[in-house]
C-alpha cells in the first residue's frame, strides 16, 4: 500500500484555494495535476482521501469546497443585487436579480436583505452617492427618520421617512439641501437602508 505525502495534502488544497479566489470556479483533475505537476491518478486518488478525511467536499457539478472555502461560506450570506434606485426622480427598482454579492454577516446582521445601486444626487448627504451599493433590510414599517425605499404606485425611491399623519400624508425627505421634499398621501415601504458600500471609482 502507498504511503500519503502529507505535504501534497496541503499542496492540493492550497492550489484548489487560490484558482478559485482567481477565477470563481473549481479546477479540474487534470487543471490540478497539470499546474501541480501531479499525474491526474494521484491527485485523483489524494482528493478522494481528503474527501474521506473532510478535508475537501466534492459537490458534482459545482467542483470542491476546501475547508477555506466552507468557513468563507459560513461567516458570509450571498445578497440579491437589484437594478438602480433613484436618489432624484422616482424610478422603477423592480425587476430580475443582475447579481449575488458576497457579504459578512457581521455586516448584514439578521434578516432578508437586498442591495440596491444608487443613482443620483439627492441623498448625497446621506453619504450615499451614484454608484454606491445601497444595503436594504426588507421589512413594511419604518421608524420616523429612517432611509427608506418607497414605493409610489409602480416606482420606488431612496429617501428619509416622515409621516404625518395630522396632515394624512407622509413627507418624503431628500437629503440635499437643494431638493425639495415630496409629499403622497401613501407609499408601500419596502426596506430600510441599514448600510452603504462606497463606490470609490
Amino acid at each position: 500500500m502507498r504511503v500519503k505525502n502529507p505535504d501534497l495534502y496541503q499542496t492540493l488544497e492550497e492550489f484548489i484555494n487560490t484558482y478559485i479566489n482567481r477565477f470563481g470556479f473549481s479546477p479540474t483533475i487534470r487543471t490540478i495535476a497539470s499546474c501541480t505537476g501531479t499525474s491526474t491518478a494521484t491527485v485523483s486518488r489524494y482528493l478522494q482521501e481528503m474527501r474521506s478525511k473532510g478535508l475537501i467536499e466534492y459537490s458534482g457539478h459545482k467542483g470542491f469546497i476546501t475547508r477555506q472555502m466552507q468557513k468563507t461560506r459560513n461567516e458570509t450570506e450571498l445578497i440579491p443585487l437589484y437594478g438602480d434606485i433613484a436618489c432624484g426622480i422616482p424610478n422603477l427598482a423592480e425587476g430580475s436579480v443582475d447579481d449575488y454579492i458576497r457579504l459578512p454577516v457581521s455586516l448584514i446582521g439578521k434578516g432578508n436583505f437586498f442591495l440596491l445601486r444608487a443613482k443620483g444626487n439627492s441623498m448625497i448627504d446621506a453619504g450615499i452617492a451614484t454608484g454606491d451599493l445601497v444595503l436594504i433590510r426588507q421589512q413594511h414599517t419604518a421608524d420616523t427618520g429612517q432611509i427608506i425605499v418607497a414605493l409610489i404606485g409602480d416606482e420606488a425611491t431612496l429617501k428619509r421617512y416622515y409621516p404625518e399623519p395630522q396632515h394624512h400624508r407622509i413627507r418624503l425627505h431628500p437629503e440635499n439641501k437643494n431638493m425639495s421634499d415630496i409629499y403622497v398621501t401613501n407609499c408601500i415601504i419596502q426596506g430600510i437602508a441599514v448600510n452603504v458600500i462606497k463606490n470609490l471609482t
